[in-house]
């Protein structure tokens, strides 16, 4: 039924130095390293390193009409996140392909009459054996989104609408939204189904099953998020750099001051789909305002917070409410449940410090999470910990201290046969320890205990021997400047220890136990402390998920002030218009000198929705139009941003054309990746989205490329988004003049002398109004750069002088052009009639007055085209 993929593991052959006697323990140098001996190499893990970014198996059903409606289930077992969405796509899956994004998947499961008869590498044992002629298109795009995750295709049988509903009633947590999930996905046949699947393949392939409401299972409408599609996030790196995969300059490094994982997994989320709920992003706006303005806010809750650091709420409570379908003897499992109880223990102990932080605040949102903290349910959880385990006992990593916080995790005086264990186990460690002090006294060389996983070792310091090592020494290695070695009499003592830890087994369907030194009776009572306590814990469960939500928020949003602190960001508005006063690149601004970024202003609005936007190359037309995606894509957030003054619109879809080049995996020149991308654009952008399109139409000729532009630009001007459209086609100014809300930009270049290292032009990086100037021609400028000969310049700048004053004379005697300035005049007082009317704050004295300059304006306008008539 399901195909198992086994890796074997291989050990290389170790070769035994020499350690006592006449000869001497051989150095790092001189000797093969054994894979007991070899020191890692590996960076080591601080808690961003380790922070878990997602692990998502995605179970993907499509329907079989023309509609196109999926069903996606996303489970990511390690935080215990099922998350569920359906929704009509496109013919390009973009939407599909957005969530799944959002998701990382690590794994995609489908249904295997997906698969064509000659996909037989994809074979599932025991399926039905039907098979596709053709492989699912769906299939092949997320090949091709994703072509270093396995896809692995499910026999059609576990794509149980009744099976899906029932997992989910069993396993959704208890809480407020339980209801609201349910209702929503049942009547939803293929997530349903998507989610039968996913669950059969949990239990079967890995072999886990999750207690009853334990899972926090919720459905996610597309509704409500803006929607970014992969390429626009990969272009604009608003979650990785292009450049280099490790490095922080992408808007999720510049933001992610966050100390708990839970964060920042909602952060990157955040940024990838933004929320369009005008309500929510103010509420999150007023709260990085209160830590902005309040200093002892901001101190206090970030020491509340790092009473969190690195600590997982998600992934503790899923290690806590995961157990294994078929048992296995895995001592490591049931060693780490205590650990995952001891660390559980901790953040419950710290919440009570954040809730207290926020007691005094204004925000409404802050007041909620403070109410969430409040929960009756974590003080009963607090409680029962206390009861049961060691206050005193902190969780450990590494060495004997890990063993020993695992030994004492539970209180003394339980049961006295626990106590007589726990003594016994004491006096084997002690018995090491003496044999370590007499060798000690009996070679004169100074010895010290370190403890592995296979027992302990002795060790000291290089420099402390002179000459070889007395005899019994065996198993001689030099780590880090010590010596390592052992006995034989310690190695009987450490298997004396580890036969008792190892071999305590449960032999009903309970875990594998690795607790303390005793007989089984006595192991079996530890462990059913700790079961016992576990079941009462996931009873209110429902209270660890609301506190891990709430930690999360505050943490992302307390991550905003810190940013916004440290670069000087102000708070967005959200008023309909989209209009920036200075503002920055939040990317370059980290990468480039204090004082050398050049701000630019941004404005548009329904009179203004298409904005051409012409300069030479390297002059930061590029810049400008991702600097547009990225502030909104932070306002959206709930983030401050770079610039003096923002306001902002609330866009359902941020759609992108940024990239020129080939597309080798998907074997499409630059003009066919064009017009892929148009043509994704131009079926998904509405009225309220927002494109950025950077130089269409260059991978074909000139003529076609400015017709083909055209056309586009017009189908985008029908849909009144806003649009910033990047271009050297200067014709495009011509051919779109008759449309009321286009407006025209470029970026602002200074002539200056030629000389030996300057070319004769200087980048200004500025944004101005209005076209270039018809008589300034960049491209033959930069043309000299080549080394071209003198008279082809002087050829081609004749030719380009003559046919610029055709089309001035012919642009000032058409008739269109007038019709066009008043048709422009016509929609800038609508809007700004609609704009004062909606959003301003204005007395009515100085709006009656604002109103009347306007007037007059426009009636200028109209009598300058009636005079020229």
């Amino acid at each position: 039924m399901w195909s198992r993929q086994t890796s074997g593991s291989s050990r290389p052959a170790s070769r035994r130095p020499p350690t006592t006697g006449q000869n001497k323990p051989r150095t790092a140098q001189s000797r093969p390293w054994t894979g007991q001996s070899r020191v890692s190499t590996a960076r080591p893990q601080t808690s961003a390193s380790t922070r878990h970014e997602g692990n998502f198996v995605i179970a993907v059903l499509e329907g079989r009409g023309v509609g196109r409606e999926v069903g996606l289930a996303a489970l990511d077992k390690d935080i215990g996140r099922v998350v569920l969405v359906q929704l009509s796509d496109c013919q390009t899956y973009v939407k599909t392909l957005h969530q799944m994004h959002l998701h990382k998947p690590s794994l995609v499961l489908v249904p295997d009459t997906f698969l064509s008869a000659s996909d037989t590498a994809m074979a599932a044992i025991g399926s039905s054996g039907k098979r596709a002629t053709n492989t699912s298109l769906l299939v092949e795009f997320i090949r091709e989104e994703f072509p270093d995750t396995q896809l692995e295709p499910i026999s059609r049988k576990y794509w149980n609408e009744t099976s899906g509903l029932e997992f989910i009633q069993q396993l959704c947590v208890e809480d407020e939204e339980r209801a609201g999930t349910i209702l929503a996905v049942s009547s939803k046949y293929y997530v349903l189904s998507a989610c039968s699947a996913l669950f059969k393949y949990a239990e079967i392939r890995q072999n886990t099953r999750f207690s009853a409401g334990s899972l926090r299972i919720k459905y996610s409408p597309v509704d409500g998020t803006m929607m970014i599609d992969p390429e626009s996030a990969k272009n604009l790196e608003l979650v990785g750099n292009m450049s280099h995969r490790k490095s922080y300059h992408s808007v999720f490094g510049i933001l992610n001051h966050t100390y708990t994982a839970m964060a920042a997994r909602l952060l990157r989320v955040n940024i990838l789909a933004p929320i369009t709920v005008q309500t929510s992003i103010d509420a999150r706006l007023d709260v990085v305002e209160e830590l902005v303005q309040d200093e002892d806010l901001f101190n206090e809750v970030r020491s509340a917070l790092k009473t969190l650091n690195s600590m997982d709420f998600d992934k503790l409570i899923a290690t806590l409410a995961a157990s294994e379908t078929i048992v296995t003897n895995s001592a490591k499992a049931a060693s780490n449940r205590v650990t995952q109880m001891l660390n559980l223990r901790n953040a419950v102990r710290n919440l009570p410090l954040l809730q207290k932080s926020l007691e005094n605040t204004k925000s409404q949102l802050l007041r909620i999470i403070r109410d969430m903290l409040l929960d009756e349910r974590l003080e009963k959880i607090d409680s029962l910990i206390r009861a049961s385990l060691n206050e005193d006992t902190a969780p450990t990593k590494h060495g004997i201290a890990a063993v020993n916080a695992r030994v004492y995790a539970v209180k003394a005086n339980h049961n006295r046969l626990l106590d007589v264990a726990r003594e016994t186990y004491k006096e084997n460690v002690g018995d090491i320890y003496s044999l370590c002090n007499a060798l000690t006294q009996t070679h004169e060389i100074p010895l010290t205990l370190v403890y592995q996983e296979s027992g302990f070792v002795f060790s000291m310091k290089k420099t402390d021997l002179e000459g070889e090592l007395p005899k019994g020494f065996i198993n001689v290695t030099l780590k880090k400047g010590k010596w390592q070695f052992s006995s034989m009499e310690l190695k009987k003592m450490n298997a004396r220890m580890q036969d008792a830890l190892d071999e305590t087994l449960i032999l009903s369907d309970k875990l594998v136990v690795f607790l303390a030194v005793g007989t089984l009776s006595e192991v079996i009572y530890l462990l059913r402390i700790i079961q016992d306590l576990v079941t009462e814990i996931l009873v209110n469960v429902g209270a660890l998920y609301k506190a891990s939500e709430a930690v999360a928020l505050v943490d992302m949003l307390w991550s905003f002030s810190h940013s916004a602190i440290m670069r000087n960001y102000v708070r967005p508005e959200f008023t309909g218009t989209l209009a920036v006063k200075s503002g920055r690149h939040p990317i370059l601004e980290t990468v480039q000198s204090a004082g050398t970024l050049v701000p630019n202003d941004i404005y548009c609005d329904d009179s203004s929705s298409f904005q051409i936007i012409q300069g030479p190359n390297m002059s930061g037309k590029s810049t400008y139009l991702r600097q547009v995606g990225l502030l909104s894509v932070m306002a959206m957030c709930g983030s401050f941003v770079p610039a003096e003054y923002a306001s902002f619109r609330i866009h359902d879809a941020l759609l992108t054309r940024l990239s020129n080049d080939d597309d080798l995996e998907k074997n499409l020149s630059t003009f066919a990746s064009e017009m892929a991308t148009s043509a994704m654009i131009l079926g998904l952008a509405t009225e309220r989205s927002l494109i950025l399109v950077d130089e269409l139409g260059r991978g074909t000729s000139p003529r076609e490329g400015i017709g083909i532009s055209h056309a586009i630009a017009e189908g985008l001007i029908e849909q009144k988004c806003f649009v910033f459209f990047a271009t050297h086609f200067a014709e495009l100014s011509t051919t779109l003049s008759r449309q009321p809300s286009v407006v025209n930009l470029h970026l602002a270049v200074q002539r200056t002398r030629q000389s030996a290292s300057n070319f004769g032009m200087l980048f200004q990086y500025k944004i101005v109004d209005g076209a270039p100037e018809e008589t300034t021609h960049y491209g033959l400028e930069l043309a000299r750069l080549a080394d071209l000969p003198n008279d082809v310049l002087i050829e081609a700048s004749r030719v380009s002088k003559h046919l610029t004053e055709l089309q001035s004379r012919h642009q000032a005697q058409s008739d269109s052009s007038k019709i066009a300035m008043r048709r422009k005049a016509l929609l800038k007082l609508r809007t700004n009639l609609t704009q004062a009317f909606e959003h301003s704050a204005l007395p009515d004295e100085e709006l009656l007055a604002y109103i009347g300059r306007f007037q007059a304006d426009i009636t200028k306008v109209f009598l300058y085209s009636t005079d020229t008539d």
